[in-house]
């Protein structure tokens, strides 16, 4: 057996077979990408790449409670996959009873398509978007800018077999493009970036040209001093701040008064207002065009996610609905402990509830205030009360009665999300976004630019 001969659902099988464990989840994962780069308004490598990761989760049951071992490794052989399910059995065998441990799970219809051949990308994902990206370039070296970035898709087939009998398959594609545009003496950036799940809803030219404006707005520079600022956050910074809040959103660190959503005197904060306007934060896997796993996919356990819960069904969860915290997130260990109920976190982020104005509208609405392009380089500074601090990156910009009247300085700033929401004054129209500093890891979002009155510019950056 070789690991590009033999299809996985077979490998997730023979796998099975092999274990002499109480209980037994193997993971298959098939993964295939391609990708394009470019610097200076030309291509500069491409290439595709394949490959597949093997898991095993071995549970031992025990006069103390059950143990868990799990081991994963890649291009696994016929050679090879004995020892893989041994090594994982030798594992539960020396650790002690696993805190999260819980029944496996059983019940849930087998994926039609699980004796399938995994999905799989190529080159050709790019038809389209490569020619229009070449009259990108020829636009841009025209107009006296150069063009940077890359184009990465990816798609993975996820295979899950269980020996309680569950036989479990997702597809996930997941394209990313980041594009930025830079003045040939380089003091002027601007970035944009999209998700997809295809490339076919990409438009290269109608990024160059908002890069374009970004630009020429950045020819007058104003240096501003670190001060609270009303600040229009775009979607992409939005979704930063808010995937930060749901990674931090665990019940059992809320209930055990160590996060922001800990309720003084005990308990968590569930059914609080966190927001006087009307939004809805919600993960979805059937969300159009934000498609995630339906079930947990859980290849080690951590505050958040437990390999007891893989094949889990994953439902449509409102982490705050309205501007009410609604949810925190669990496994079925910590809801047990927490007495909430049990959600999965999703592997999508949606925020909604806000008005139909573009950002552009919000812009022509400003008296006087900061638009960003995005934001990077974040961490947490206080868990208590979820304080990140990070920076502003690739153009800042000054409005002034309606209109951006020049590029200024970047910025470090110090903000909670959590309290963002609670003084954000507008929020626009929902639309996908590209988180920029979580784009590897997690691209699934739709998110409104916010207005937010005194946003805390805490000292000015050198960075462009």
């Amino acid at each position: 057996m070789s690991p590009r001969t033999n299809k996985p659902h077979e490998i997730v099988e023979r796998a099975l077979e092999l274990s002499r464990a109480d209980g037994c989840v193997v993971i298959a994962d098939e993964t295939s990408t391609a990708n394009l780069r470019w610097a200076g308004n030309a291509l500069t490598t491409n290439g595709v790449t394949r490959g597949r990761t093997l898991t095993v989760i071995a549970t031992v049951d025990g006069k103390e409670g059950t143990a868990s071992g799990v081991v994963s490794r890649a291009a696994v052989t016929a050679d090879d996959l004995e020892p893989l399910v041994r090594a994982a059995e030798e594992a539960a065998a020396k650790a002690g009873p696993a805190e999260d441990a819980q029944p496996l799970v059983a019940g849930v219809p087998h994926s039609p398509d699980f004796a399938d051949a995994p999905a799989e990308t190529s080159s050709a994902v790019f038809a389209d978007f490569a020619p229009a990206l070449g009259e990108a370039f020829a636009r841009a070296r025209a107009g006296g800018r150069e063009l940077y970035g890359f184009a990465n898709h990816e798609l993975t087939s996820s295979y899950v077999g269980t020996s309680t009998g569950l036989r479990l398959r997702h597809d996930q594609p997941n394209g990313t493009l980041e594009l930025n545009a830079k003045s040939p003496d380089r003091t002027r950036s601007a970035w944009a970036g999209q998700s997809t799940r295809d490339f076919k809803d990409v438009d290269p030219a109608a990024m160059d040209a908002d890069l374009a404006t970004r630009l020429g707005w950045a020819r007058r520079r104003i240096d501003l001093p670190a001060g609270r600022y009303e600040t229009l956050l775009p979607p992409t910074a939005v979704a930063d701040l808010l995937i930060y809040q749901l990674w931090s959103a665990g019940a059992r660190d809320a209930a055990e008064g160590r996060t922001v959503f800990s309720k003084p005197g005990g308990g968590t904060r569930v059914g609080e207002r966190l927001s006087e306007l009307p939004l809805t934060l919600r993960s979805d896997p059937h969300a159009p065009g934000l498609e995630s796993a339906p079930f947990v996919l859980a290849h080690s356990s951590g505050d958040d996610a437990s390999v007891f819960d893989n094949g889990l069904p994953i439902g449509a969860t409102e982490w705050i609905s309205g501007g009410e915290l609604t949810h925190l997130t669990t496994t079925r260990h910590s809801a047990g402990l927490t007495g909430l109920p049990v959600a999965p976190a999703g592997d999508n982020l949606i925020l909604d509830g806000g008005s139909d104005k573009s950002l552009d509208e919000m812009v022509a609405a400003t008296e006087r205030g900061l638009l960003l392009t995005c934001l990077w380089y974040i961490r947490e500074v206080d868990p208590a009360t979820l304080l990140l601090t990070g920076l502003t990156r690739d153009g800042v910009y000054l409005v002034e009665n309606g209109e951006v009247v020049g590029e200024v300085n970047n910025f470090r700033f110090n903000e909670s999300p959590v309290g963002l929401l609670s003084r954000a004054t507008e929020a626009g129209r929902t639309e996908k976004t590209l988180p920029r500093e979580w784009g590897d890891w997690f691209t699934r979002a739709a998110m409104p630019a916010l207005r937010v009155p005194d946003f805390n510019m805490s000292s000015v950056s050198q960075g462009v």
